[in-house]
């Protein structure tokens, strides 16, 4: 009777340990939502602002430096460059991007990575993204358009 009774209360302990666990797994999950749609807010607050190079403030931003900005508003420390950035995280397949990923891509026919965007919606056949662009200065682009589909080169995962 006793070794019933002890089972009964491991299993008990068992079960409320799971339980706990699963829901600091939710709230865990629902933080981290809020903070990739709090980073995507910042980033878009900068539509239409102009490109400038190393810029990191309104009055232009290259495109690492909207990414470096966006994230230091929330107090995450990144690389300044985009290829120093495509270090960060892990990389993660282009059918498992989410909100919140960093694309990367090797523009003008690049050796090494140098333009970076911040995810901001998936579907199945695009992923769209904002970024600075050195032509339009602060815009929201796809990789349905030719150039990005070609220069595409990495999704990086920051925020898990």
């Amino acid at each position: 009777m006793k070794k019933i009774l002890l089972l009964l209360l491991l299993l008990i302990v068992f079960i409320s340990c799971k339980c706990s666990s699963a829901t600091t797994s939710k709230s865990g999950e629902r933080e981290t939502k809020k903070l990739i749609t709090t980073l995507i807010e910042t980033a878009t607050e900068n539509l239409g602002m102009p490109y400038k190079e190393a810029g990191t403030t309104k009055d232009g931003f290259d495109c690492s430096g909207l990414v470096f900005t966006t994230f230091a508003s929330e107090n995450i420390k990144l690389p300044r460059s985009s290829f120093e950035q495509s270090k960060i995280g892990k990389i993660v397949n282009p059918d498992n991007a989410k909100k919140g990923d960093l694309i990367f891509f090797k523009t003008n026919n690049g050796k090494q990575i140098n333009h970076v965007g911040l995810i901001i919606e998936i579907n199945p056949t695009e992923i769209k993204f904002i970024h600075s662009s050195t032509s339009k200065g602060v815009i929201i682009s796809s990789t349905k358009e030719i150039y990005y589909k070609n220069s595409y080169t990495q999704i990086n995962r920051i925020i898990e």
